[in-house]
């Protein structure tokens, strides 16, 4: 990874012992609070015994250090070409993040250079400048816990007003969408943000109750057959899903994943994508969403 070693755990631990001693910390103890900080339980056996010992040559064994200047981690001229290529993506307009200091970088890569398949066409508006005043709204009241009040266009395209209070934002890479989960509200629990007509605080009298929804999760058994690297392709896939995999031959596994059922559709379509190396053995109800899926392509002409 690009930053993993200038911005490892170690350097991060490192980089704050010398920062203390450079400000006259010299407490033991004081110094191990920043191992316990930034790096790992063992770590305290090694870091601050092999600074004492001069194998870094960064402190002396009285834990004095010659160095005169806070340590600072300047970002590599990769790295800022990675961050310059991020920069490029139409969402990261969502967080108002400044990248002003990489005006004179070329990217690392550009969107022209990849294509995302398996994707809908239809994503989010993400640079439409209501969808981003939307987006960052929702985020700090989820931060500060606070209710809002939305007007949102349901599926029959009527205006539907509601209270409700922020939970957390989801991000559909299939779908290319954003979600809004929330509490309070029983006939509106998801909202797709890009439905939001408007969006505010809520400052009303009456109190929210900050009930969240009972998520009911399904579990679908999948055969894969391993070919094209297919079994590997598949962990990664659903590496976010509680799942458990089990061999049936050299080249046959069953993966059962557990999801939340207001996905589906969208497993459906995740399952999809992989072809005829891998296919839905349960249940039954999972199976036909499948076949109805296929035969929808069929009809249309889509392979």
């Amino acid at each position: 990874m690009i930053f993993s070693e200038l911005y490892s755990a170690y350097y991060n631990t490192v980089a704050d012992i010398l920062t203390k001693l450079v400000g006259g910390v010299t407490d033991e103890k004081e110094l191990r609070q920043s191992v316990t900080a930034y790096a790992f339980g063992e770590s305290a056996l090694t870091i601050l015994p092999s600074l004492k010992e001069q194998k870094w040559q960064l402190v002396r064994p009285d834990l004095s250090t010659p160095i005169r200047h806070k340590p600072t981690m300047p970002l590599t001229l990769l790295q800022k070409q990675w961050l310059k290529a991020i920069s490029l993506d139409p969402r990261i307009r969502l967080f108002d993040i400044s990248f002003d200091f990489l005006d004179d970088v070329e990217p690392l890569f550009t969107p022209e250079d990849y294509r995302v398949y398996d994707r809908y066409g239809d994503g989010d508006p993400y640079e439409d400048e209501n969808y981003i005043r939307h987006f960052r709204l929702i985020l700090s009241a989820i931060r500060e816990r606070a209710p809002i009040k939305l007007d949102v266009t349901n599926r029959n395209g009527k205006n539907v007003y509601t209270k409700c209070l922020p939970v957390r934002l989801e991000y559909s890479e299939k779908d290319d969408k954003f979600r809004l989960i929330t509490a309070g509200c029983h006939f509106m629990t998801t909202v797709n943000l890009a439905k939001i007509t408007s969006c505010s605080r809520y400052n009303g009298p009456h109190t929210i109750r900050s009930d969240r929804r009972s998520v009911c999760y399904d579990t679908v058994t999948l055969r894969i057959t391993d070919e094209r690297n297919a079994l590997e392709r598949c962990m990664l896939h659903f590496a976010h899903f509680e799942k458990q995999a089990e061999r049936l031959d050299e080249k046959h596994y069953l993966l059962h994943v557990r999801y939340d059922r207001e996905d589906r559709a969208e497993m459906v379509i995740r399952i999809l994508s992989f072809g005829p190396l891998v296919e839905v053995t349960a249940p039954k109800s999972f199976r036909d969403l499948i076949k109805q899926k296929l035969k929808s392509q069929k009809s249309c002409e889509l392979k």
